[in-house]
């Protein structure tokens, strides 16, 4: 009977959008601001349109292979059946550090913020309680966990949209530029190119998370033309809240004199903004900013680990299992709950170091498929359109990410190599030191389209 339950299809384009706005997360803006206004002299709206540029290259590829492929392995899946079964692997298997690892930063995130709150509350009660919500809500069905993102992605915007309006009313009065409507931020004479494509470098991570949604193809209905758009949409709406946010945030602090730490400006900006009490209404914000993308990305890891236990790349029994009633996978859900709690025992540099890593390698290996699949197999280059959609743009893609390859922060690369290893090691063991082959799904078997 188990081989027979599915996912179930009921999401629709915007909840599956929000879903991946929450995982995006739109306060991260103001978390970024202070280093990358350092960095670009005062330029942080110009670097933001040169990261949404480069990733909307890379989002173009997921769509163009989502079309192909309407299953939830996402990049895993791409590079298996279009490359290599091996590389496909290699993938699913780097890409678990993005996955997995996220939801557990998150944990993380809010122990520390509440922390400061109450700091006579032990920080594990925070951890569990935050991990405990998010494993419940995605347990029993995706609509549950997508209704209760979409309340905590619009409690973000209303957070945002109260800035802004504070923002306004400053700058009428005369804080910082002084006046509303500016191109400054944009652009000045004698800003440096190097020093926005370095902003950009670390402002293009704030985007991670557009990709999360190909994992939610098989519960989506008429998956082959809303995942597309999905994608574009989450990438396009995240980048314009975050371009809205730094824009005013830049014309009210104009340079970082202001901070005593830029690197952890975000609580000044809210109290010079706004006040004490702007400032705790804005901490709400940054914990529901938090929760959204813990609850986003618990949903994508599961699925994830659904298709690869699918294929029984890892055991079937268990990561295959959809449970009857819920139609989730409800083993994997719990599974991830559990690792969360090593949120306990990590620093926050530790932990984000796990995540880079694999968010890149997917990148570079869905534009790769792209060009494997449409150019080399199915021989789409031969008209000026297929030329440029199929070969030109995901090759620009797969080089701004190199840009990102090269800014990668040494303790990602080192730990990313040693996961990659020990996966290496996986491969050869369940393949008999590659005398057997790779275990793949049968894409008829999947999907209901």
């Amino acid at each position: 009977m188990q081989e027979n339950v599915q996912l179930k299809r009921s999401l629709g384009l915007w909840a599956i959008v929000m879903l991946g706005v929450g995982y995006m997360t739109p306060m991260v803006a103001f978390d970024t601001f202070g280093i990358v206004s350092h960095e670009t002299g005062g330029h942080v709206p110009a670097s933001y349109v040169i990261a949404l540029v480069g990733m909307l290259f890379t989002a173009a590829s997921y769509g163009k292979m989502v079309r192909v492929y309407p299953v939830a392995g996402s990049a895993y899946t791409y590079t298996q059946k279009t490359i290599s079964k091996k590389l496909g692997f290699f993938v699913g298997w780097a890409s678990l550090l993005d996955y997995l690892f996220l939801p557990m930063v998150n944990a993380l995130l809010s122990k520390i913020y509440l922390s400061a709150l109450f700091p006579e509350v032990p920080g594990w009660v925070w951890v569990v309680g935050f991990v405990a919500v998010v494993t419940i809500a995605n347990l029993f069905s995706v609509n549950l966990a997508a209704n209760f993102n979409n309340f905590l992605v619009f409690f973000q915007f209303l957070v945002i949209i109260v800035f802004v309006v504070l923002v306004v009313k400053g700058l009428g009065s005369g804080e910082g530029a002084g006046t509303v409507f500016s191109l400054v931020p944009f652009a000045e004479e004698g800003m440096s190119m190097d020093a926005l494509v370095a902003g950009a470098t670390v402002l293009c991570f704030s985007f991670l998370g557009f990709d999360a949604v190909t994992t939610l193809s098989e519960e989506t209905p008429d998956a082959v033309k809303t995942i597309p758009r999905a994608i574009f949409l989450t990438a396009l709406v995240g980048g314009v809240l975050f371009i809205t946010v730094s824009y005013f945030t830049q014309m009210y602090f104009p340079d970082v004199s202001r901070f005593s730490d830029p690197e952890a400006a975000s609580p000044e900006i809210a109290l010079f903004v706004g006040g004490k009490l702007f400032q705790a209404f804005f901490l709400a914000g940054t914990l529901t900013g938090t929760l959204a993308s813990g609850l986003a990305s618990h949903t994508s890891v599961s699925r994830l680990l659904y298709v690869m236990g699918r294929d029984n790349v890892i055991p079937a029994k268990f990561f295959g299992y959809i449970h009857p009633k819920w139609r989730t996978p409800a083993l994997n859900v719990v599974l991830v709950g559990f690792v969360s709690l090593i949120a306990i025992f990590l620093d926050l540099e530790t932990a984000t170091s796990l995540i880079n890593f694999g968010a890149l390698i997917a990148f570079t290996f869905v534009n790769l498929a792209v060009i494997s699949h449409y150019v080399i197999k199915m021989k789409r280059y031969k008209t000026i359109k297929d030329f440029i959609n199929y070969l030109v743009f995901p090759l620009i893609g797969a080089g701004i990410v190199m840009i990102l390859w090269v800014n990668l922060n040494i303790h990602s690369l080192i730990l990313g190599i040693i996961w990659s290893a020990i996966g290496i090691l996986y491969l050869m063991y369940i393949t008999n030191w590659f005398r057997s082959p790779v275990p793949q799904m049968h894409m008829e078997e999947v999907h209901e389209l």
